[in-house]
């Protein structure tokens, strides 16, 4: 993979090397090199079930792939972020940059922790960042009251989850939490299964326990909805990962968990057709997506961690992708109205492009990535149910038709604007091109992120 990113690499002179952005240049050309070194992480899964960084902390088949993907968006993002933070004073931009650095920090400990314990905290050290990016960062003034949903809906969801890991702490002779020799409680209840799953199910979100996200991503900068859609959503799934061989199936509360998320599968991609916001549409289809992810889990078989893993790396691409195209619609338009932002076509010809292949990787079709993440999930949600295949095709036709609608909404039309637009930048092209190279090169080598 190396080999082959080398020549795309040797575009960042012409992209970024500018003198009035020397801080981001040296900040981009260390995270680039950090999240090159992190390939190497591919490399221990297939040696090993699991290699032990340190104490603590450990790589396996489950969290290289999230680990790789968190590395490699950190440079990502302070490459979006130029254009925003500009009109801010210089030492704004060192406290940016360190802000998003912690936040991939606490990041990389969550994914690696083999203690629960640990693994809660670091779980919720990721909100601080976050909420700093939404409420500080943000450009409308609605950014207050998009932190407030988002910090407590994921403070309230994670009580239940302290209470439930104290208690398996105790059902294990107060010893250890570790992942690795923790054995299921002798009594299993409902109530002590929900709790595990609540934080989870609202950071990923399910349908009903999504209303924080929208607000959160309209507010958010473009780093902070790059973060939220691509890896913190993440944090959820893999959660439910790590929590769910813990317990044994529990019919009583899959099933209506299993039926929600069918529901609310269908339900926001029905809910993508009627937004009038182009970074609440993307959010919405987000939600769309973490469902089928939901589904996949809770199916608890080698397909179904298959499928949603794939679709986690696959998803955690296309929708960062997605609101950097919206992000630079928005800063030649200054509007993220759909009614507004048409005719990009004649605008932006050449992000035309960028919008095609990113609305044909969203609808999953090949050789994307996400093809591979949806035929999974459908394979294994078919085999536990052959009913499933009704409403899982309807939310497949609906993904196609709000992709090609968002397509056709920006790109067709009469320019609303009458101004000259400054054309697209190399630092432009160059993110695109970042997020789409590793979802076309992983299909060439699926085992890498399947999880097993």
């Amino acid at each position: 993979m190396l080999k082959v990113l080398l020549p795309t690499l040797m575009l960042i002179p012409t992209a970024i090397f500018t003198p009035q952005n020397h801080v981001f240049n040296n900040y981009f050309l260390q995270a680039g090199l950090i999240a090159l070194l992190s390939l190497a992480w591919f490399n221990h899964p297939m040696m090993m079930h699991m290699n032990h960084l340190t104490a603590i902390t450990s790589i396996d088949q489950i969290s290289a792939p999230l680990m790789i993907l968190t590395c490699w968006l950190l440079p990502l993002m302070a490459l979006a972020s130029q254009q925003h933070l500009q009109p801010e004073p210089k030492p704004t931009y060192r406290t940016f940059l360190t802000t998003i650095a912690v936040l991939q920090a606490a990041l990389l400990l969550t994914f690696s922790a083999t203690e629960l314990t640990m693994f809660y905290i670091m779980f919720e050290t990721t909100l601080i960042p976050t909420l700093m990016l939404i409420t500080r960062w943000g450009s409308q003034h609605e950014r207050l009251a998009a932190g407030s949903y988002f910090i407590f809906y994921t403070l309230i969801s994670s009580l239940p989850l302290l209470v439930a890991l104290l208690f398996l702490y105790k059902t294990n002779h107060n010893t250890t939490l570790e992942l690795i020799i923790l054995t299921q409680p002798a009594q299993t209840h409902e109530l002590l299964w929900l709790a595990c799953m609540m934080a989870f199910l609202v950071k990923l979100p399910l349908y009903s326990l999504h209303l924080w996200l929208p607000k959160a991503h309209v507010e958010a900068p473009i780093a902070g909805s790059m973060v939220l859609a691509a890896i913190l959503l993440k944090l959820g799934s893999y959660g439910i990962l790590r929590i769910l061989p813990i317990f044994p199936i529990m019919q009583k509360t899959t099933l209506p968990l299993t039926a929600l998320a069918l529901w609310g599968a269908i339900m926001t991609s029905i809910i993508c057709l009627r937004q009038t916001d182009l970074k609440s549409l993307i959010a919405y289809s987000s939600v769309s997506h973490m469902a089928l992810v939901i589904l996949a889990l809770l199916t608890q078989t080698s397909w179904g961690l298959t499928g949603a893993m794939m679709l986690m790396i696959a998803h955690g691409l296309t929708s960062s992708m997605a609101f950097c195209l919206a992000n630079t619609a928005y800063e030649r338009t200054n509007t993220r109205t759909l009614t507004l932002v048409t005719g990009l076509q004649l605008l932006l010809p050449l992000m035309t492009t960028w919008w095609l292949l990113m609305s044909l990787a969203n609808l999953a079709l090949p050789p994307s990535t996400n093809l591979m993440g949806e035929l999974s999930i459908i394979v294994a949600l078919f085999n536990w149910s052959p009913t499933t295949i009704i409403p899982l095709t309807l939310n497949t036709l609906m993904t196609a038709v709000y992709s090609l609608y968002m397509f056709t909404t920006t790109q067709h039309g009469k320019p609303n604007s009458t101004t000259a637009q400054h054309p697209t930048h190399s630092r432009e092209h160059l993110l695109l091109i970042l997020h789409l190279v590793p979802l076309l090169m992983l299909i060439m080598k699926p085992a890498l992120i399947m999880g097993l």
